[in-house]
């Protein structure tokens, strides 16, 4: 990590794609992000992949964390990659899915691009340290 990287606040955005309506993990990796010196953008419920990329973009985010439990991450999670790729984000942002994903999909979304995937149980601290480890120097 470079002098500027410390220096210099890490942006999260922690977005809830489509019709997922449950946000309480969502709030809880909110909050630890905060309390771990992040600054964090929360999107609300019922993001389209489009409106998630559209403020990942706008608000200049280093890390880019989906929160969805619906089942429907191998449609949305790769509308958000292309999104990326299409507005030039995708090398400068994190891309972190947590939630319920299904062991046998996490190898096909980090080959989309997916930098990890947090499952049920991972700790707020090991997050944070991946976060801080592998956050793309601007």
């Amino acid at each position: 990590m470079s002098a500027d990287t410390q220096q210099r606040t890490i942006r999260c955005l922690v977005a809830k794609v489509g019709l997922d309506g449950h946000d309480r993990g969502a709030h809880v990796i909110s909050r630890a992000l905060r309390d771990a010196g992040f600054e964090v953008i929360y999107s609300g419920l019922h993001r389209s992949p489009e409106e998630i990329v559209q403020a990942a973009v706008q608000e200049d985010v280093d890390v880019l964390g989906i929160s969805i439990l619906s089942g429907a991450h191998n449609t949305l999670v790769p509308k958000v990659v292309d999104g990326l790729r299409e507005y030039g984000a995708f090398k400068d942002t994190l891309l972190l899915v947590g939630g319920i994903i299904p062991e046998e999909d996490e190898a096909d979304l980090r080959e989309m691009g997916v930098a990890e995937v947090f499952g049920p149980g991972t700790s707020t601290d090991e997050m944070v340290g991946f976060i801080r480890e592998n956050v793309p120097e601007r």
